[in-house]
């Protein structure tokens, strides 16, 4: 097996399938579903995170080499209407670095012990359905913090509905 044309393909995939991610929540979410007060909530996210660059293309590249589903990142991510760019390049390095080498690993381990996937599927199917049902709630939490706050202020709070 080729495992770098493997790692290639699959952060290739990955990063196209988030990609699609985003712009849907952009164009789905942000545009038809958000409140005004809502979206301008969000742009602070924005301001946040194009003023800080290199930390932005830090966290997001750390991001991608842990095990945390990214779906919600990229989702949350569309909803501030920044570049795709911003994101999908340093995920794309992660993701073809930590693929190459859980590849790698995975092969090793499986010719050295014989492991079946039968055996270990229920373990990979309880992780991702309670790492889905915990994410919806957390999106929405992204949505009604107080953004202008935290990055103005550099304090929590949560957005006051208006009435």
């Amino acid at each position: 097996m080729n495992f770098a044309s493997l790692a290639v393909v699959a952060a290739t995939a990955a990063t196209f399938g988030r990609i699609t991610l985003a712009k849907l929540s952009r164009v789905i979410v942000r545009q038809r579903l958000l409140s005004e007060q809502t979206r301008l909530n969000i742009d602070a996210i924005k301001q946040g995170i194009e003023g800080r660059p290199v930390m932005t293309f830090g966290t997001f590249l750390a991001y991608s080499f842990s095990p945390l589903p990214s779906n919600y990142l990229f989702i949350a991510y569309g909803l501030t209407s920044l570049s795709i760019a911003f994101l999908a390049v340093p995920f794309f390095v992660g993701r073809l670095v930590s693929y190459a080498f859980w590849i790698k690993t995975a092969s090793a381990i499986g010719d050295r012990f014989d492991l079946d996937w039968v055996e270990s599927s229920p373990y990979f199917i309880v992780y991702f359905i309670v790492s889905q049902l915990l994410f919806i709630p957390i999106i929405y939490g992204f949505t009604r913090i107080d953004w202008h706050s935290v990055f103005a202020g550099g304090r929590f709070q949560w957005l006051r509905r208006s009435h």
